[in-house]
């Protein structure tokens, strides 16, 4: 069946439904990119040309001046608290291939998914990482030849990007895109930068040195390798010292030490030529960490820990000196150097006090350029939950440099005149010193977060640790700035490890996600069709595993290898069919709510976890005029039914007409409901069910 084809068409077409239901997104991304476009210009019209147009893609213009169709849909919003109201939708582009199929998945979200998250998506390095950034170009592997087909213009992949993201605008929807503030370990970035970031020198298995003054045998070693291998183009001239070298402008610097931006092949050789030139010095820069202490590195001793990749090179596994619970190294990886040394790095300590202002301003700058280039509204920022101050968030307040990606928001807010670009916060609210100094919510809100994507999605729907984190992301969102997300399914938690999350339970996640009209969510792609996993699948089968390109013949990281580069989408078509008509229900139900109904709590989430069943209404005042009030109740308890509930805290004289269950109108009993003179009696609400009533007034 062709997209033209489709039953639930004409509904889209005419404006009755945001989204074709039931269109599987695997359907969706096998129709041809022109038959898509049809369709939303017979929804849109006329912009759907003009987001393709020259002008649209313009990437020398300013964002101000495109025209008004694809500017961003909260472009008049006086700020960015708008995200904390966004159901979010994370999508990694190499498990739709290219930037065109992103559009085509578009048509399967309802427009309750107002806001599309980009992983990232430049070029990589070790592991093909998409986390470990090894230049500042564009993933030409996402190149869409379908888009392309349809202007000679949308011929490079930064027109392409804004494009798709001029086309997401013009279907009402935001679009975000990664700050990483960390690259690959030797990236074009740490390469041609060498000043902005830390460096060691290894010997015989040991770090021997880790000094600020590794920096100059860097340094010599670059411009020495520089100079005996030549400029990489003839047409360059070779710079006859460091100095020389170092002040090009960096757009010259990158064409004289790799060459021509397009010729990505050529530059990827040079690069581990000179990778090669510094590991036969033992010159590596120093690896990014995570969480307390964060500092203090070395080799781990064990040889069966050793890797030896494609190029023969030795990488041995570093560790933390001194590790607490979730200390990590990501040998991959190097943090660009964000503050000075306490004497001169020799007991790894940071001086907050001295802010590398060279290396704060490169980082905002780029991902200023990047954001003007994809037209992007909000950022997700990974590894917000770094804090490497032991004291905590400062007492006498924050500046400038406190942390790096409030720095970008701000930057980006000020200096691009756009005080609605928003935050996104990789971080997951653990308990106190865990993943970073202090309380995470306390760094969040210093850091101006807007929404904290938390960790619900790491507990089984119903469980102990469901209800006592869901509970408690509830308080902190009623009490704290930083919003925390009430997170489904994430491309980091779409691996093997992680199968029993998403055994059941998935109707009530997407129910609750949808009619917290207040509280943020996310979720990731292919949550809507995800196939029930009772022992692991193919690695092909999980978004996490195409976070990297590990060859399944590789011997680098095995857990994470895949033999085929295409993502294999769920067939699970019940939980499809369920989601759909979750997706169906809530649309109508948002559309009679309005854009500022504010939830009221009944029967919240129970932190002692003796009771699975919450129930939730809307506060009156918040309803547009004629808008009718709905009982929501969902009993996350996935092994047994309720028993009756009492509903507290409605008018005695209210009657609750049941309208909606997850488990189908055959599971619904259409008696109302009445007040038996103490509350509201419900009978048995099923393992995993939700359920709406109609709230109507009596007499």
């Amino acid at each position: 069946m062709t997209t033209a084809e489709h039953p639930s068409l004409a509904a889209y077409v005419a404006g009755r439904r945001s989204f074709v239901a039931g269109l599987r997104p695997q359907d969706a991304i096998a129709m041809p990119l022109a038959e898509v476009l049809d369709v939303l210009r017979r929804r849109h019209g006329d912009a759907v040309d003009v987001a393709l147009s020259e002008p649209a893609v313009d990437l020398d213009e300013d964002l101000a001046d495109l025209p008004v169709a694809v500017r961003s849909p909260v472009a008049d919003r006086p700020d960015s608290s708008w995200l904390q109201r966004s159901n979010m939708v994370g999508i990694n582009l190499r498990t739709v291939s290219d930037l065109g199929n992103v559009v085509k998945y578009g048509l399967t979200l309802p427009g309750a998914f107002d806001a599309v998250q980009l992983l990232p998506f430049w070029e990589s390095g070790v592991v093909k990482s998409l986390y470990g950034m090894a230049s500042w170009h564009l993933d030409s592997s996402l190149f869409s030849d379908e888009l392309y087909g349809q202007a000679p213009h949308l011929d490079s992949i930064g027109r392409q990007l804004r494009a798709m993201s001029n086309l997401l605008h013009v279907t009402g929807r935001t679009v975000g895109l990664d700050v990483v503030p960390h690259t690959d370990r030797f990236s074009e970035q740490a390469l041609a930068n060498p000043h902005l970031f830390e460096w060691m020198h290894i010997r015989e298995y040991r770090i021997v040195d880790h000094t600020d003054g590794v920096l100059d045998q860097v340094v010599h070693a670059i411009v020495t390798w520089l100079g005996e291998r030549g400029p990489a183009l003839d047409a360059e001239v070779l710079p006859p010292d460091a100095d020389a070298l170092f002040a090009l402008d960096e757009d010259v610097r990158l064409r004289v030490m790799f060459g021509d931006p397009g010729d990505t092949f050529g530059r990827t050789e040079r690069r581990v030529d000179l990778v090669k030139y510094l590991k036969w010095f033992g010159l590596e820069p120093v690896p990014a960490t995570m969480a307390p202490p964060f500092r203090g590195i070395e080799i781990d001793p064990d040889p069966g820990k050793l890797v030896i990749d494609e190029h023969g090179m030795h990488w041995p596994d570093i560790v933390m000196c001194e590790p607490q619970f979730m200390s990590r190294v990501f040998s991959p990886m190097a943090r660009y150097k964000f503050y000075a040394s306490v004497d001169d790095n020799r007991d790894w300590v940071v001086d907050f006090d001295r802010p590398l202002q060279e290396a704060w301003d490169y980082v905002c700058e780029h991902y200023a350029r990047a954001r003007h280039i994809g037209n992007f509204d909000f950022m997700r920022s990974d590894m917000a939950h770094v804090q490497m101050r032991p004291e905590g968030v400062p007492a006498d307040g924050v500046d400038d440099h406190y942390d790096i990606h409030r720095a970008v928001k701000h930057h980006i807010q000020q200096v691009h005149d756009a005080p609605w670009f928003a935050s996104l916060a990789e971080a997951f609210l653990a308990a106190r010193d865990v993943f970073g100094y202090g309380e995470e919510l306390d760094h969040l809100e210093a850091a101006e977060t807007d929404v904290v994507l938390g960790d619900l999605q790491s507990t089984v729907v119903g469980d102990a640790e469901y209800l006592r984190r869901f509970r408690r992301y509830l308080d902190d969102l009623a009490t704290r700035r930083a919003a925390p997300a009430y997170t489904v399914m994430t491309a980091d938690k779409d691996d093997p490890r992680f199968d029993e999350f998403y055994r059941a339970g998935n109707e009530a996640r997407l129910l609750t996600a949808l009619l917290l009209t207040d509280m943020p969510s996310y979720v990731g792609l292919g949550f809507e069709i995800r196939d029930v996993h009772h022992e692991p699948a193919p690695n092909e089968h999980y978004t996490k595993t195409f976070v990297f390109e590990e060859r399944g013949d590789s011997n680098l990281y095995p857990s994470k290898a895949r033999f085929s580069d295409v993502y294999v989408w769920g067939t699970n078509d019940e939980l499809f069919e369920r989601l759909t008509a979750v997706r169906l229900f809530a649309e109508d139900l948002l559309a009679e709510f309005g854009d500022e109904a504010r939830t009221r709590w009944l029967l919240p989430p129970d932190a002692t976890t003796l009771r699975g069943l919450v129930a939730w209404t809307q506060e009156l005042d918040s309803l547009p005029a004629g808008a009718r009030a709905h009982l929501i109740v969902v009993n996350y308890d996935l092994q047994a039914g309720s028993g009756y509930v009492g509903i507290p805290a409605l008018p005695a004289d209210a009657t609750l007409r049941p309208v909606f269950s997850t488990l189908g109108a055959q599971a619904l009993d259409p008696t109302p409901v009445g007040h038996n003179g103490y509350f509201h009696r419900l009978e048995d609400v099923a393992a995993g069910e939700g359920r709406v009533y109609v709230i109507e007034a009596g007499g």
